[in-house]
């Protein structure tokens, strides 16, 4: 067997990165991609490896020289005019070398698991390629498949239809061709479609042509949960990085990227806390219904965005300003603040990241649980002078909750004393008796005007994409001055029209609301179970877990990214947290979800 790599391209898309290179002379996490591409070919017992160059082809030459006498064969053949052809014509250059043995057919700006050259090598069909199941990411050629693995179809880009992506595969580009198939089919093939249609084409359209005479020549290999990755741009690179990272690596390349993981999408995400059972079906319909309208119209200015808030959710205009994310915001409302402002750690960031840390004062529980009570912050808070007191409920990542009641009384001793206060209550609908803990009534904010309430739409309402958060208070002056602050256009058609069609799925996010919680308890009951997990109690969508030896935070977590596809959070280094214990926040998803994250957990005890 040999192997010929086509790798004559310019990969214009890369931009800088092909600017004096071939895109196989691009590195991902520090290897190139043709050393990457020759070392998994070096473990095979291949005859040869042709490698067919054209743009910077003296480089490559060059780059690879003797590096791999002893280990391969290789041989060189050249497209001089890889400007104006396609890779048909790259392969229709060593077509006679294609007929003098069976043949691995790879592109050169692949990268991929170690495990599928011997997957298809040992397959025993002898003509195979390797495809993935279609998802969003994928661009080029696909394929259809019958019951027994046939490709019956190969579907062209201007074929393509999004409705019949749920049949379609994605050719990963790696093929496996016998000698007998290249002489009987494939080059007579090759030689009368490029005099019929030229050399501005893809190989692959010959494959589709043999495929439509219905001999069954092509049989397919789905690869299943194996990683790989085309690399045709700067964000194909980006997420090849995150993909093929080493260990020491791997979650800053995940946790650098701060969502996105629709990018990823067999990764089960357990960093990211948003509600697992809404938006219902009904109002996702609603949506997809009006989609085209949304996207090609306009959005709303301030002045509507903030009626439509209002009628959403039950506060008055005067009393409420919408937020392209509760991030925005926060952004205003910190750089607005003045004087000392207390903090509880650990919680979430993003509110202390936003202010003079020479003018945070800090709080840290002095228990096991980080649990604390409106009367510990009083307490501390009480002769430090501070401005503004900060308070997420419940908090992240340790689950803490105040119950209502006694967030009114901790609202009173800051209006006795001039604090404004600030309760972040994005995960409240989490709690238990969730109906009756929010704050965002026009008569508790009137009783309370140094009071502002922050909530992130994204969190209890499932809709992280949209970008969408609200703060509400009835110190008018301070809404009007954030208003002002922040863009006229701050939100997009989608945000808006959700919040219009809110109030007609108010009784399934009810529904979703109830089936979370009850989702919750169970799944703090299976992970109480796992023995190197302490669990902290949690009125929130996640769970601070301790993790006890002999594992660590990170082992686990890497651990469960390479074995399971399944992100979780090292908060062990977050600020408040014991910096000598080891600690994990994980999600609470849906009960399909949460069973397969306690199935791999279980899975490292099994070891």
């Amino acid at each position: 067997m040999q192997a010929i790599i086509l790798a004559a391209g310019m990969g214009r898309r890369l931009g800088d990165y092909t600017k004096d290179n071939t895109k196989c002379m691009v590195s991902v996490n520090g290897v190139r991609l043709i050393d990457r591409l020759l070392g998994q070919l070096a473990k095979q017992q291949l005859n040869r490896v042709i490698i067919v160059v054209g743009y910077k082809g003296k480089e490559l030459r060059d780059y690879i020289g003797n590096r791999y006498d002893g280990q391969l064969n290789i041989e060189f053949a050249e497209n001089p005019v890889y400007d104006k052809t396609n890779n048909i014509y790259s392969l229709a250059i060593v077509k006679d070398k294609l007929q003098e043995d069976d043949t691995l057919l790879i592109e050169s700006d692949l990268i991929f698991s170690e495990r599928l050259i011997p997957m298809i090598v040992n397959n025993p069909y002898p003509n195979l390629a390797l495809v993935a199941k279609y998802e969003t990411w994928m661009d080029g050629t696909m394929v259809r498949l019958d019951e027994e693995q046939n490709i019956v179809n190969f579907i062209s880009k201007d074929a393509f239809d999004y409705n019949d992506v749920d049949s379609y595969y994605k050719t990963v580009n790696i093929y496996k061709l016998s000698k007998q198939f290249s002489l009987q089919k494939y080059v007579p093939f090759l030689d009368a479609y490029t005099k019929a249609v030229g050399n501005n084409e893809y190989y692959e359209n010959v494959l589709r042509i043999i495929s439509l005479l219905n001999n069954h020549d092509m049989k397919a290999l789905p690869i299943e949960q194996e990683k790989w990755y085309e690399i045709d741009d700067k964000q194909d690179l980006d997420i090849a990085e995150a993909l093929f990272a080493d260990e020491k690596d791997v979650l800053r390349k995940y946790y650098g990227r701060y969502g996105g993981f629709w990018r990823f999408p067999q990764m089960l995400d357990f960093c990211y806390l948003v509600n697992p059972y809404f938006p219902s079906r009904r109002m996702k319909d609603e949506l997809r219904a009006n989609f085209d309208t949304l996207l090609t119209e306009y959005p709303s200015g301030m002045k509507v965005n903030t009626l439509i808030a209002s009628k959403c959710f039950g506060v008055s205009e005067p009393y409420i300003v919408p937020g392209n994310g509760a991030a925005e915001l926060i952004k205003v409302l910190m750089e607005e603040s003045q004087g000392k402002i207390g903090f509880t750690r650990p919680t979430f960031e993003e509110y202390p990241n936003r202010y003079d840390k020479h003018q945070q004062v800090t709080f840290v529980p002095q228990n096991e649980d980080y649990r604390y009570t409106a009367d510990d912050l009083m307490a501390f808070f009480g002769d430090k002078g501070i401005r503004q007191l900060m308070v997420i409920n419940p908090d992240n990542p340790s689950g803490n909750f105040i119950p209502k009641n006694d967030v009114l009384r901790l609202a009173k001793w800051c209006e006795d004393k001039g604090i404004r206060l600030v309760i972040d209550e994005s995960f409240v609908d989490f709690s238990e008796d969730y109906a009756h803990n929010s704050l965002l009534s026009d008569e508790t904010l009137e009783a309370y005007p140094h009071m502002a309430v922050m909530k992130s739409i994204s969190k209890s309402y499932g809709v992280p994409g949209l970008r969408l958060g609200i703060l509400c208070s009835a110190d008018k002056d301070m809404i009007a001055h954030i208003k002002k602050e922040v863009s006229i256009w701050n939100l997009n058609s989608f945000a808006e029209f959700f919040m219009q069609i809110y109030n007609k799925h108010e009784k399934d996010y009810q529904r979703a609301c109830d089936k979370f919680v009850k989702e919750r308890a169970d799944f703090e009951r299976q992970l109480r179970q796992i023995p190197f997990f302490r669990v902290m109690p949690s009125q929130a969508n996640y769970f601070l877990c301790e993790v006890l030896p002999p594992y660590s935070a990170s082992e686990i977590v890497i651990y469960m990214l390479k074995q399971h596809n399944i992100l979780t959070r090292d908060c062990s280094k977050k600020p408040g947290l014991d910096p000598n214990k080891q600690y994990m926040r994980i999600a609470v998803r849906n009960h399909e979800d949460n069973t397969r994250l306690v199935e791999g957990l279980r899975a490292i005890t099994a070891k």
